[in-house]
């Protein structure tokens, strides 16, 4: 059995992407600047925020990050 852990977050490439500011996504998922930039660098976010994102960024929730295999 494989599992997915989060390598390195893609937020900030997709922000740019969709040509927005992470004040704006900040607004629309109700997450702080504070933690949508703690996302972009270090913390892994939970599964509701990152439902949250991504429909806000139109991707899947496996978009947000590279992920690595890790087998058990």
């Amino acid at each position: 059995m494989s599992n997915y852990k989060p390598k390195k977050s893609n937020l900030k490439s997709l922000i740019a992407k969709k040509k927005m500011k992470i004040e704006a996504l900040s607004k629309s998922t109700n997450i702080s600047v504070d933690q949508l930039n703690d996302y972009q660098s270090k913390k892994v976010m939970s599964l509701s925020n990152a439902m949250a994102i991504a429909k806000e960024l139109d991707c899947q929730v496996e978009d947000l990050y590279d992920w690595k295999v890790v087998k058990e």
